[in-house]
């Protein structure tokens, strides 16, 4: 997630910041950025909601990507 680790850097938030503001842990976190773990409907709004933007600001381009290989 690209758009995701942007936005988390222009933020000048670590891992452990974001994994706080999510209350969930660190690896999650990480999983979610490298794409390890599927990310949920309801965990996109709450980033989004950090970033003070709509959840396809950060991923739809991600989500295209993803879907156009094929």
């Amino acid at each position: 997630m690209n758009s995701l680790k942007r936005c988390r850097e222009k933020n000048n938030f670590t891992f452990q910041e974001m994994a706080d503001l999510l209350e969930i842990s660190k690896t999650y976190y990480w999983q979610l950025e490298k794409k390890k773990r599927r990310l949920s409907y309801n965990m996109a709004l709450n980033i989004a909601a950090i970033f003070n933007l709509k959840p396809d600001d950060i991923f739809y381009k991600d989500f295209k990507k993803r879907n156009n290989k094929g």
